[in-house]
């Protein structure tokens, strides 16, 4: 199995397996599911086309790209599945793979504005505006649809709202993640020469939202404080920055690490992810915490299956991983995250510094 030590080029061949694995995965028609005969939403979908690129595999990332495209709505959203309400089969300890036991048809908002993230960071690996400008009308209507769902308050509503939607609330990790599609909503439209500046009022009211009014997030259902996405993804998008990111990371890094494995999923069971484990890298990062960057994500290599690719995490009181499965996006995150800490790619510093986070206060 190849090492990577930081410092060095990442060998060609370390990715080997990751690459494999999305490839394997995605269909005729370019979608990308999370695991064999799993279901397709649009951030994983997209996060698993931005490591296509990472790895230059430029012509498969555009296939993906190419799906969104037709697979968008009238309104510039997409039919999704609830990505972390997936059911487990307690037999096996593994995904069924049923999709239709992943949830109902949703038009979430968080997953409608990712493909604003994906094709900026496509465009600074590639520097092809023409296809930047071919998929830019996608990417407006997509905006669109999440701008018409925020709040006066700022925050924005997690999904349209649909039968099976009806809770009028917003999440922190989707408003953040959404967040830092706005960041890259307003630099494609800077690029093209398009307006950006309600983009930017919008996210700047989003932000404040984020950072000042707790009490418009987990207005109706459970405070989702036990996962530790709402912990760090506040600092990996840009909404909490300098000083008051490494406080947060400091606030919760007890509970949510387990060092020398990773990042839990949840606080109250043993079990590292891989995806979480490198998004925490890039917070640390963008937090300026390069030395815990590293040594989060070289713990991950030890959660690699033989053929290469990534498990989604590891159960470490039963020394096993869980769930049995390799998706996609967990290898993207971890090929992503690579790129942030070595700087493979011109889309490096996306989710190592600040960009247009600085401009903005």
């Amino acid at each position: 199995m190849v090492h990577l030590t930081w410092g060095d080029a990442v060998p060609p061949e370390f990715f080997s397996g990751s690459r494999a694995r999305i490839m394997e995965l995605q269909r005729d028609n370019g979608a990308i599911p999370w695991y064999d005969g799993g279901v397709i939403d649009p951030w994983n979908h997209t996060e698993a086309a931005m490591g296509l690129t990472v790895l230059g595999e430029i012509d498969h990332a555009r296939r993906a790209f190419r799906y969104l495209a037709e697979t968008q709505l009238k309104d510039g959203s997409w039919w999704g599945q609830l990505g972390s309400a997936v059911p487990f089969d307690d037999d096996e300890q593994r995904f069924t793979g049923e999709e239709h036991e992943a949830g109902h048809h949703i038009r979430d908002t968080n997953f409608a504005a990712y493909i604003a993230t994906g094709a900026w960071h496509h465009y600074l690996v590639t520097r092809d505006r023409k296809w930047l400008a071919g998929i830019w009308p996608h990417v407006k209507a997509a905006i669109s649809f999440v701008l018409a769902h925020q709040s006066p308050h700022g925050d924005i509503r997690w999904s349209a709202a649909d039968p099976h939607t009806p809770e009028d609330d917003a999440l922190i990790t989707g408003c953040s993640s959404i967040y830092k599609s706005l960041e890259c909503a307003a630099h494609i439209a800077r690029e093209l020469g398009e307006p950006s500046r309600d983009w930017l009022t919008a996210r700047a009211r989003l932000g404040e939202a984020l950072r000042d009014k707790p009490h418009r997030f987990d207005r109706t259902w459970e405070p989702k404080d036990r996962y530790s996405m709402d912990w760090y993804y506040p600092v990996l998008a840009g909404v909490v920055t300098g000083e008051a990111a490494r406080k947060r990371l400091d606030w919760k890094w007890d509970i949510f690490v387990a060092d020398g494995k990773g990042c839990r999923c949840v606080l109250d069971q043993p079990w590292v992810t891989v995806a979480e484990s490198a998004e925490l890298t890039m917070a640390l990062l963008v937090a300026g915490r390069r030395k815990e960057a590293e040594a989060m994500l070289s713990w991950q290599h030890q959660w690699r299956a033989d053929c290469g690719a990534y498990w989604m995490g590891y159960q470490f009181e039963d020394d096993v991983a869980w769930p049995a499965e390799k998706p996609a996006w967990t290898a993207a995150a971890v090929i992503l995250a690579t790129d942030a800490v070595t700087g493979m790619t011109p889309a490096a510093r996306l989710f190592a510094e600040r960009t247009l986070a600085e401009a903005a206060e």
